[in-house]
């Protein structure tokens, strides 16, 4: 028994429109999208092939948000059923990802029998993989063969020498051997090199993804980014080093810092003028379900699904119901396009941002769909746009461990507000749909205006309504 549905298109102009439909509902490719469209992980790849300095793999850390991080692994079959069942609660959800717990590529047997397995009863969602591109060389007929059209290839130096890569990577696995320091740093970037430029060959997209280690490889990251645009990258994307010593990993353990809000901002703005960039990663773990700005992995496990038939969750999967909520939204997006206008530009210069060439940062709660909706006692994430009286661009999302309500149960004496304000340090306008009184007065002590009289409308119209408000006396 299989699925079928059919997918929309955008109505934009700049990228060709087999580009477009590629990428019009997948919540990574898309800034857009990831408001609207929902992913899922399904973790069937526990083994990897290199050993990042960044990385430890672990089972059951509900608590920790980042890659390489599940609470189960899942056969094949079983992450199929996952999908469908997930498929038909979060009918959203447009695509698929198989992104560790390890390597996808160093677990091929696992990775594309469930792809397969997908083609078959849920072929209306996109398929992702996500690999250290050390193996896709060798499987780049099974890659086309089963329509994969997006792969993540973590690229984090292009540097020949080996000497940073090798600060990065202990050692890598290949052809039944351990290549170690510089051997294994220029062995994994060689693969890597000739695997992207045979995905770009094929047509398939590719994103190229970048952990900025302070210290190793922070200076460098242009280089990366001019490269991958030499390959024909689709989507370039910085990510933050996570290291508390908590997770576990040799850059934890050793001390070697996260990386900060403002140090990603230079990395990408410093990559931004080789080729375009996606700041709305959310950096997910191997199981995460739901909008990129939730992580709903907890809700779903194993007896809620396992023991179910295909036919029966294909049924729950209910493909007419699920292409009519894809047509909803597209009808949503066009009508908050023709709200925003051209008001968003992602890669303008302070000047055509603002007639002033002064500019400045503005904080958003949402929870998704475009519009600003959520309390700010709720939030756990900001997003953070750069506006002029003129024009606003898209900047990142930042995190926060807990929301300013934590409520009884989670409270263990803490206080969110001193990590919020922290997070908030350098914006100048947050618009919430809801403050209260203590917190507003708090953040006005960081100079912070605070602004619920936009609630629930369109984002991007009403950061610049915000800041001609509050900044250039323009209504």
């Amino acid at each position: 028994m299989s699925c079928s549905c059919t997918s929309s298109t955008s109505t934009q102009n700049e990228l060709h429109t087999s580009i477009l439909e590629k990428i019009n509902n997948h919540p990574c490719y898309s800034q857009d999208a990831h408001q609207h469209y929902a992913r899922i992980h399904v973790a069937v790849a526990p083994a990897c092939n290199i050993q990042c300095n960044y990385c430890n793999r672990k089972y059951d850390c509900s608590n920790e948000s980042r890659p390489g991080v599940t609470s189960y692994k899942l056969s094949p079959e079983e992450a199929v059923k996952k999908v469908l069942h997930v498929g038909g609660l979060i009918q959203q959800l447009s695509v698929v990802g198989i992104a560790g717990p390890g390597d996808g590529l160093a677990n091929p047997k696992q990775t594309f029998k469930t792809f397969s397995l997908l083609k078959k009863y849920a072929p209306d969602i996109k398929l992702c993989l996500s690999t250290n591109g050390l193996m896709i060389h060798k499987h780049i007929d099974e890659i086309t063969k089963y329509t994969i059209e997006h792969v993540t290839v973590t690229l984090n130096s292009v540097d020949e020498s080996g000497e940073i890569g090798s600060k990065i990577y202990p050692w890598v696995f290949y052809d039944h051997k351990k290549h170690r320091g510089i051997e294994g740093a220029k062995l994994l970037l060689q693969k890597q090199l000739e695997g992207i430029k045979m995905l770009v060959e094929r047509g398939i997209l590719v994103k190229v993804n970048a952990v900025l280690i302070p210290g190793i490889n922070d200076a460098h990251l242009p280089l990366v980014a001019k490269k991958v645009k030499e390959l024909g990258v689709f989507i370039f994307n910085v990510m933050p080093l996570m290291s508390k010593p908590e997770f576990g990993t040799k850059f934890g353990l050793d001390g070697v810092p996260s990386a900060t809000h403002k140090q990603l901002m230079k990395a990408q703005n410093a990559c931004d003028v080789n080729v375009k960039m996606m700041r709305h990663c959310r950096q997910c773990r191997a199981d995460a379900v739901g909008l990129l700005g939730e992580d709903r992995s907890d809700e779903f496990f194993k007896e809620s699904f396992e023991h179910k038939s295909f036919e029966e969750l294909c049924i729950h999967y209910n493909l007419d119901g699920r292409m009519k909520t894809h047509e909803k939204i597209e009808m949503w997006r066009r009508a908050l396009r023709i709200a925003n206008g051209k008001i968003s530009q992602e890669r303008a210069s302070k000047e055509e941002l603002s007639s002033t060439k002064k500019t400045t940062l503005v904080a958003i709660t949402t929870r998704g769909n475009g519009l600003i909706n959520e309390h700010f006692g709720s939030a756990k994430e900001f997003i953070i746009y750069e506006a002029g009286d003129k024009a606003i661009k898209f900047l990142m999302h930042r995190k926060v461990e807990k929301s300013y309500c934590t409520g009884k149960e989670e409270c263990d004496g803490s206080y969110p507000m001193d990590e919020i304000k922290k997070v908030l340090s350098d914006c100048d306008l947050l618009l919430t749909q809801k403050i209260g009184e203590c917190p507003q007065k708090e953040l006005e002590n960081i100079q912070l205006i605070c602004d619920e009289s936009f609630a629930d409308e369109p984002i991007e119209l009403s950061v610049l309504k915000g800041v001609r408000k509050h900044f250039f006396a323009i209504k």
